[in-house]
């Protein structure tokens, strides 16, 4: 069998991504995935946190809930989207992403625990301090870490932002999540939210994408998904 990549698109502040996040998890333990992120929220896309913010998102979140079965907490619900100082930026939690991987290879690790804290503690995961305690939350090196995001934050994270929309382009991809599988330079589009509260049937199906050997350019379409 030929070398294959796992390519995840995705966006910490995206609710479909962490309606998926059972399947990277799956996924991981099949072949390799990398990470890219796609900016959802950030520059003039930031949103503070208002009860019209509110009223767009809950529909959402009751969909996801009802197709992944991912909790969604009072913590969150009733917490962090009714608190006027919060502000919803995907800049913050994609360099604390990246750091994570440069120091330990755990960025999917922290991403994962970032989106635990945001959809279920009600945590803001733009702020520092937040960041830095989830970071440690999972083990990370607390001056490793810090000299990371500090190098990573600002010009290295919007360059990976603007890498992860080429490949978006690349792979014909419409919004987060979308994965996509490597074998050879050629990508093959996996549609991730067919099989989402599916994860016995999303293992077996992937596994059987990956020793199939063989690969064919296509778009990625996936059923749902939040568009940059």
């Amino acid at each position: 069998m030929s070398h294959v990549t796992l390519h995840y698109l995705y966006d910490p502040l995206c609710g479909w991504c962490y309606g998926a996040a059972p399947l990277i998890q799956i996924a991981r333990g099949i072949a390799p995935v990398t990470a890219h992120a796609g900016g959802l929220m950030v520059g003039d896309a930031r949103r503070p946190v208002t009860p019209a913010l509110a009223k767009f998102v809950k529909p959402h979140d009751m969909n996801i809930a009802q197709l992944s079965g991912q909790p969604f907490g009072d913590a969150y619900t009733q917490g962090l989207l009714k608190d006027a100082g919060a502000m919803f930026d995907s800049e913050p939690p994609i360099t604390a992403v990246l750091a994570a991987e440069q120091v330990a290879q755990r960025g999917l690790d922290l991403l994962a625990r970032l989106q635990t804290a945001h959809y279920v503690e009600g945590k803001r995961i733009a702020d520092v301090q937040v960041l830095q305690a989830l970071a440690a939350d999972i083990g990370l090196d607390a001056a490793g870490f810090d000299k990371a995001f500090a190098q990573l934050a600002g010009a290295a994270t919007r360059a990976h932002i603007d890498a992860t929309r080429a490949l978006m382009d690349r792979m014909h991809a419409q919004g987060f999540p979308a994965l996509s599988l490597e074998r050879n330079g050629i990508f093959t589009p996996l549609d991730i939210t067919a099989y989402f509260g599916k994860p016995d049937a999303w293992r077996d199906w992937l596994a059987k994408q990956i020793a199939a050997d063989t690969g064919t350019k296509d778009d990625v379409t996936t059923s749902a998904g939040c568009k940059p």
